[in-house]
This record gives structure tokens, C-alpha cells and sequence, in this order.
């Protein structure tokens, strides 16, 4: 140690002697670092990119996502009042973007597009197909009638041919409840001037459309740009002027929503700079008052401030040129440097004024501090940057990078507070101290911890002790959803999708060498209670089509010369609609009567709406054309699309389908499906042990997830032994006493006991993003301790009351605004990291400044550190 605190007082000496070009120095590496640190700046929002790729899980998803990339996917979700609308938004929207073939590498429509438009009723059961093409075959009149005549006019006719048929008595009132509903909601909409909305398929089909028949996803490759913070923003912007200048919103009451890994990605990022600024300099703010309520004189502020800076920026400009790309962890290694770093300069500060106090020489209190806080200072940065180095070799690549960063970034701040600081201090020549620094009013507080010494110990040994239990239902969160704000649009769209089995959000991916074993695999996982649904190419080749075709032959073969009329009827005019209407009004007054069945209460209501509108300016009876028309032309489209159905073999289908399920060189795919609550992490958990148990190549979904979570669970077991093992064996070669050493790890082991216990009773699962907390409890709580066990080997008593507690106590608070700075954050991962380190550091600062004097007791007799 004596070598330790000669070579500290050595530099500070020669800073202090050359305080012009030590200052000289510093500002050139800080102007340098800062320009390197901003011009090579980049960042992955990529929350995969946190763990190793080298481990086996991450190899086979790797190459699963080379094989199928969807790292550049947009999933595009369409959703409108009526299945004619979104289709018909969906298609605009498609053909579109399809045009701006730089952007756009390909577009995907897993429930539509040509081939399902055209081969749908194929995938329809033989049993429900029946009697939906009996049913359109009895419809051909009316078919033939909107074919040709699709306007006004011609729904308003349809509307009488089923009256015609009430008073010829084929069908009754009652049968016509439905269609005559769905016509007056509409008109009654029109009328009063709202959106309004007139879907056939739900006349056709005798209900309302279910969500899912309201619901289209696109799913967009796009080209990104990588230079960018945000490399999916100029597709994702594209997209949405697209929506706009198409007009979806108005024309199809269609609602555009993007999700999909570009753009959660690009909102992580947008979420995390969000209130940036503000925080940053609220912090610092904070940070500065805090400065002046330890040092007090604005020349040492300056001083800590302008070390702190300088260590930032050169940390920063490591960072990158060590690690290239920051993470969503990473990233935070400048809250740490203000956090922790500030210690160093703090801890020497506090110590000069002490000694200024009795020395009033400056460059002699400077040497006297340095000789004061030379080796404990040395020895908490060392410990503290061991401690973070030690993740380094893990495969939690987020915290190995931040580790390492934080790591260099304490030596740094060491440096900086013995070479920059003593040269500021000496240069601006802050006043000598008029009055002795410390803390009397904690007199009492010692008095009764030393007093009460052994009850104090075994209260607290027996509460952590009874609290142990408690660490059983500690939680580990594995879903890094729950790491994403719910605001951002990507991620809620995510969240209301994710139970619908066609987004795919909670799929497992298997990739076998050949469709055939892709189909055998299938097969085996069909059977399993826990999926719901398993998807290969050939689920794509529907069966029973020789029975199914037929069906839908003989169909067509009736009513096409009813879809495609020779000729159409001339549009009508305001005066004839107003009058088809007011005939249409007498009828349904006759048969409504003075019933009250459903069928003559629905033709009341319609009556009025029809009087209403035949009443109105002949533009809301455009409106109301709009409103049926519309719908009418895009069903009878498909309808005609539908009727050219063929049979599907594994040849003719599509290439970009096909894309989608087979590699070039024949390796397919499996999507299986979970059953059950889809936001249930135990559903999720025993979906995926399920799957795996049958395909333990399995890759994506919950096995990824889970997968991470193992593997960062073991990386912080393993990192937490080998940081416990480097700081032992760190204390064991300086304190050169078991017993000190253990009076050091000790309350720091407390205190990382006590905070997991606190996280139990305030219901505080662990996650991809707080555990960093952890290592950080480390790099707080050994050089905390470390201060104090320095100070009690040299003899020093009544630690509360001491220049000591004085310095430990502000740093805490410094790092206490700037991890509070953290938990303000609107993004959730960020704010449960801040909330998790602030528990953690007031347990720190508790084991520190309370429990370790009173387990370290009295000093022994004082020798000189060896």
C-alpha cells in the first residue's frame, strides 16, 4: 500500500507542477475523443443482438433468419369496418407500394392476394362449401340484377325481389330481418351525416363479421439504411404517405397501423431519446447542486465538473473504438460514468478540503490528500473495474460490453480525479477551509452502534435471515416485450395482435432439409395439446379438391353469364332513385303493418330511414350510393375471382408462397402455433419445452426467449462468481487479512441479498434490463466499503461523524440522481433499471455507512498498512 500511495502522491506532485500542460492535455483528448465518439457513433435497438451469437441456440437461429430473413421486416395491419373494405384498402395499398420497387423487396399478404382470391373456397371444408354454392346458385337473379345494375337502383331492386317474395309467400317477414337491419343501420348512418359502411359478405353469410374477416396484415421486406439511427424510417415513412395520398382513411375507413421488428426497433430508439435532453440536463443540474452542497466553493465544482467531462469523453471514444455498436445496455455507460466515475473526484475533493483545513499550504493539502486517499482510491477503482470486467466473458453480450466499458471507464475517472484534478485545484486556488468538515451531529448515532454493537448485528442477520425465503418467488421477467413501452404504436398494435394466430407474434420456426421431413415433422406436432395450429407449404395444397371443385364448376357455370352481363344498364338518375325508394317505402309500410315481429319492426325502422333519405339533397343519396355501391363492385369482383378456381398442386403454386416455406437449395419450413393465452408466460413457457421435446432444433418464438433468459441467468451466476472471486483475491492482496477482506465482501453480499428480497415484497421481477443493476451493486458497494475498512485499518473511529461518511454520503446521492434520471424514463426497461438500481444503492449505502462500522467494531491497535 505504502507503494500504492507514493506513486498517487508522485503524480499529483508532478500534475501539480506542470498544471498548464497536464491541463494542455486533457482538453486535446477530450476535443479529440469527443469528435471520434460523435462521428463514429451507432447503436442496434436490436434487443437479439444482446446475446452472444456464438452459443447454439443463437447459431441455429441465425441460421433459420438466413435462411428466412425477417430482421427487415414490416408488418403492415389494415383493419376497416367491413371484409369489402380492408380489402379493398389492403389491395390499393399493395399495388401502391408495389411500384416503388427501391424500397420495397417484396410485399406478402398472408390472408389475401391473388392466389387466395382466386383458390379461397378451396380451403373451404367440402361440408360448409355445399351449401354456400347452393345458396348463390338460388341467388342468380339477384346476382344478375346487381351485375348489371350496380347502383342505387339496383340494390334498392334486389330489396323489392325480396319483398316480392314475402308477399308471394316463399319466405316470410321475419326472414328478411337481417338484410333489412344491416340496410337501415346503414342509411340511418348516412343520414345523420357519420361513417357509414354496407357489407355483403355479411348479407350473404347471416351475421357480422368477426375481427379476423376485419383484419389484414401485409408483411413488407424493406431495404434499410443502416448509416441511420433509425434504419427503417424512410420505408415506414414511405408507407405511411402512401396510406394518406391513397386516402384510407376517408375512402375505406381503414385504419394503417406498422409493427414488426423494423419498426419496434425504430420506436425503441424514438422511445429512448424521448425527453433525452430534458432528463440530461436536469440531471446535471441536479448533479451541480449536489456538488455545491459537498465541496461548497465553485472553483472545486468547476474543477470535478471539468473531470468529469473530460473522463466521459474519453471513455465515450473508447467505447465505440472497443466495441463499434452500442445496445440497448451499453448505451448506458455514460449514466454510470456520472454516476460512479463522479466518486473519485468527489472522494479526493472532500479529502483536500479536510486537509486544507489544517494545512494551508495548497500544494501541500493537495500531496497530504493524495497521501490521505492515494490507496483507497486506487484500490476502489481497481476493485470497482474488476468487478465489471468480470462480465466481460460472458455471453450476455449487453452487459459484457458495458462491463467493459464501465470497466475502462472507472480507470479513467481514477486517473483523471490524480492527474487533471490536483492541476485544476492548484491553478484556480479555492480558499482554505475555515471550519472542520464532517458530520458532529452523527456523534449520537455512533454512541449508540457502538454501544449497541453485537444486538444491532444479530437483529439485522436475523431479519436478512428471515427474508430468505422470500427469494423463492423471485422473478425473472423473460418476455422483452414487457421491455418496450405499450405507447409506442408498434409495440400496441403487437400487443392487440399478438393472440391472433395469423400474426404470428408468439410462432415457433423448425427448418428441416426437405418439404417431405418438413411434413413428417408437422405431422408429429399436430398432436400435441399445446399447439394450435402447424403450418408447412403443403398446408397450402388443400385437400378434397376433386370434391370441391365440382361444387364450385357447377356453380360458376350458373352464375357467370350472370356476373358478366352483356351489357350493362344505364346509370340512373337522382329522380329515379328517389322514386324506386318511395315504391319500395309503400311496400314494406304494407307488410310491416301494424306487426310486432322482428321482420315488421326491421321494416319500420328501414321505412323511416329509406323517408328520410328519399327526402334528403341528393348528395347524402350519393353518399348512400357510395356506401352499398362500393362493397357491391368488390364482391362481385371477387366472386368472379373466386369461381376461377383450379386445382393446386406443389407446382403451380406461387413463387413468392412458395419463397416463404422452401429455400433455394429445398430447406423448409414449420410454423407452429401456441394454444391458449398468448400473454401468459407460463403458456408460452410450456408451449415451447412441448415443441422442443419433439423438434429440439426448434428455433424463434418462446424458444428464443427462454433460451435468452437462460443464458443470462447463467452469465450473471458465473460473472457474479468471478467478480467476487477478483475483488477477494484484489483485497486479499493489498489487506493481506482474511478476516478484513471478508469485513469488506461481506456487507456487500448483504446488500445484494437485501435488494433481491426488496424486489420480492414490491413485486419487482428481474428482467433483460435491470438485472445490470446487479454488477453495478458490485461496483458501488466494494468501493464503499472499501473507504470504510481503509479508514478503520488506519485507526480511525466514529465513522458517521468523519469526512468520510461526509464524501460516501454526497457520492451516493450523486449516483442517486443520476440512476433516478433512468427511472423517469418513459421506456419501461429503462425505468425499471433505474427503479432497481436506486433499491440497490440505498441498500449499498445502508450496508456501507451503517452495518459494516458496526461489524468492523473498534480498530485494532493502529499499525501502518503493509
Amino acid at each position: 500500500m505504502k507503494t500504492i500511495t507514493a506513486l498517487v502522491v508522485r503524480a499529483i506532485g508532478f500534475c501539480t507542477q506542470y498544471a498548464w500542460p497536464v491541463i494542455a492535455v486533457s482538453v486535446l483528448l477530450a476535443v479529440l475523443s469527443s469528435w471520434y465518439a460523435a462521428t463514429h457513433f451507432a447503436m442496434t435497438t436490436d434487443v437479439n443482438q444482446l446475446i452472444s451469437p456464438n452459443i447454439p441456440w443463437r447459431q441455429r437461429e441465425a441460421a433459420f433468419e438466413k435462411a428466412f430473413p425477417q430482421y427487415e421486416l414490416i408488418v403492415a395491419v389494415i383493419d376497416a369496418p367491413t371484409p369489402e373494405l380492408v380489402d379493398a384498402a389492403s389491395g390499393a395499398l399493395v399495388q401502391r407500394l408495389s411500384q416503388q420497387k427501391d424500397l420495397f423487396r417484396s410485399i406478402q399478404e398472408p390472408k389475401g392476394g391473388p392466389f387466395f382470391a382466386q383458390n379461397g373456397l378451396l380451403f373451404e371444408s367440402t361440408d360448409d362449401l355445399a351449401p354456400q354454392m347452393k345458396m348463390l346458385t338460388q341467388a342468380q337473379r339477384l346476382v344478375q340484377v346487381l351485375a348489371a345494375d350496380p347502383t342505387l337502383r339496383g340494390v334498392i331492386q334486389v330489396l323489392q325481389f325480396g319483398l316480392l317474395g314475402v308477399q308471394g309467400g316463399q319466405i316470410t317477414l321475419d326472414n328478411m330481418t337481417w338484410p333489412m337491419t344491416l340496410g337501415a343501420d346503414a342509411i340511418e348512418k348516412v343520414n345523420a351525416g357519420q361513417p357509414a359502411s354496407f357489407s355483403w359478405h355479411e348479407l350473404v353469410q347471416g351475421k357480422a363479421s368477426t375481427s379476423d374477416d376485419l383484419l389484414r396484415f401485409l408483411s413488407i421486406q424493406a431495404t434499410l439504411d443502416y448509416s441511420e439511427l433509425e434504419p427503417g424510417q424512410r420505408a415506414t415513412d414511405a408507407i405511411r404517405k402512401a396510406a394518406a395520398d391513397l386516402d384510407l382513411a376517408s375512402k375505406y375507413q381503414a385504419r394503417l397501423r406498422l409493427t414488426g421488428p423494423v419498426p419496434m426497433a425504430d420506436e425503441e430508439f424514438a422511445t429512448i431519446k424521448e425527453n433525452a435532453a430534458v432528463n440530461a440536463t436536469v440531471t446535471i443540474a441536479v448533479v451541480l447542486v449536489i456538488l455545491w452542497l459537498a465541496l461548497r466553493w465553485a472553483r472545486i465544482i468547476f474543477a470535478v465538473f471539468a473531470c468529469l467531462v473530460v473522463g466521459l469523453s474519453i471513455t465515450a471514444a473508447l467505447g465505440m473504438l472497443m466495441v463499434g455498436t452500442l445496445n440497448l445496455i451499453s448505451v448506458y455507460f455514460a449514466v454510470l460514468f456520472v454516476g460512479l466515475g463522479v466518486d473519485f473526484g468527489l472522494q479526493f475533493s472532500v479529502r483536500y478540503r479536510a486537509e486544507r483545513h489544517n494545512i494551508d499550504d495548497m500544494r501541500g493539502a493537495l500531496l497530504q490528500a493524495g497521501s490521505r486517499a492515494g490507496a483507497p482510491l486506487t484500490l476502489a477503482a481497481l476493485a470497482t473495474a474488476a468487478g465489471f470486467l468480470s462480465f466481460l466473458p460472458t455471453v450476455y453480450k449487453g452487459v459484457s460490453e458495458l462491463g467493459l466499458i464501465a470497466g475502462v471507464g472507472m480507470l479513467i475517472a481514477f486517473a483523471t480525479s490524480i492527474t487533471l484534478l490536483p492541476a485544476l485545484l492548484s491553478l484556480l486556488k479555492p480558499p482554505s477551509e475555515p471550519v472542520p468538515l464532517g458530520y458532529a451531529v452523527l456523534a449520537p448515532v455512533d454512541t449508540f452502534l457502538e454501544r449497541h454493537r453485537l444486538p444491532i448485528l444479530i437483529i439485522t442477520l436475523l431479519v436478512v435471515a428471515a427474508g430468505l425465503p422470500l427469494l423463492y418467488w423471485l422473478r425473472f421477467d423473460f418476455n422483452p416485450i414487457n421491455l418496450r413501452s405499450p405507447k409506442a404504436e408498434s409495440v400496441a398494435t403487437y400487443l392487440e395482435l399478438k393472440s391472433d394466430p395469423d400474426s404470428g407474434a408468439n410462432d415457433i420456426q423448425v427448418l428441416e432439409p426437405s418439404l417431405a421431413a418438413a411434413d413428417q415433422m408437422a405431422a408429429k406436432l399436430r398432436v400435441l395439446p399445446e399447439v394450435a395450429r402447424v403450418l408447412t407449404l403443403s398446408s397450402f395444397i388443400p385437400d378434397h379438391q376433386q370434391d370441391k371443385l365440382p361444387l364450385i364448376q357447377n356453380a360458376a357455370k350458373t352464375l357467370n353469364p350472370a356476373l358478366y352481363p352483356i351489357a350493362a344498364s344505364p346509370p340512373p338518375n337522382d329522380a329515379q332513385n328517389v322514386s324506386m325508394m318511395n315504391s319500395t317505402i309503400d311496400v314494406l309500410n304494407r307488410l310491416a303493418g301494424s306487426g310486432n315481429g322482428t321482420g315488421a319492426v326491421a321494416a319500420r325502422r328501414l321505412t323511416a330511414a329509406m323517408t328520410a333519405l328519399a327526402k334528403a339533397d341528393p348528395a347524402v343519396r350519393q353518399r348512400a350510393e357510395v356506401v352499398f355501391v362500393q362493397p357491391l363492385r368488390t364482391a362481385l369482383d371477387d366472386l368472379r375471382s373466386l369461381f376461377k378456381a383450379r386445382e393446386i398442386t406443389r407446382d403451380n403454386l406461387p413463387g413468392d408462397l412458395t419463397s416463404q416455406w422452401i429455400t433455394a437449395d429445398g430447406r423448409a419450413r414449420i410454423d407452429v402455433a401456441p394454444k391458449g393465452d398468448a400473454n401468459d408466460n407460463a403458456t408460452l413457457r410450456q408451449f415451447a419445452r412441448a415443441v422442443q421435446s419433439v423438434a429440439p432444433e426448434a428455433t424463434e418464438g418462446p424458444i428464443s426467449i427462454l433460451e435468452a433468459r437462460r443464458a443470462v441467468v447463467t452469465a450473471f451466476i458465473e460473472a457474479g462468481a468471478c467478480a467476487l472471486l477478483s475483488i477477494g483475491i484484489l483485497l486479499w492482496i493489498t489487506l493481506r487479512r482474511l478476516g478484513d477482506v471478508l469485513l469488506t465482501l461481506v456487507p456487500l453480499l448483504l446488500a445484494c441479498v437485501v435488494t433481491l428480497e426488496i424486489c420480492v415484497l414490491v413485486d419487482m421481477p428481474l428482467n433483460f434490463a435491470n438485472i445490470i443493476a446487479l454488477p453495478l451493486l458490485l461496483g458501488v458497494g466494494v468501493a464503499f466499503k472499501i473507504y470504510y475498512i481503509m479508514a478503520w485499518r488506519e485507526g480511525q473511529t466514529n465513522l458517521l461523524q468523519s469526512v468520510l461518511t461526509r464524501a460516501v454520503t454526497f457520492s451516493a446521492c450523486t449516483t442517486a440522481t443520476a440512476f433516478g434520471s433512468l427511472w423517469f424514463s418513459s421506456h419501461p426497461g429503462t425505468s425499471s433499471m433505474g427503479k432497481l438500481l436506486a433499491i440497490s444503492l440505498l441498500t449499498t449505502m445502508a450496508a456501507a455507512a451503517l452495518f459494516q462500522p458496526v461489524l468492523m467494531g473498534k480498530p485494532r491497535q493502529h499499525q501502518p498498512s503493509a
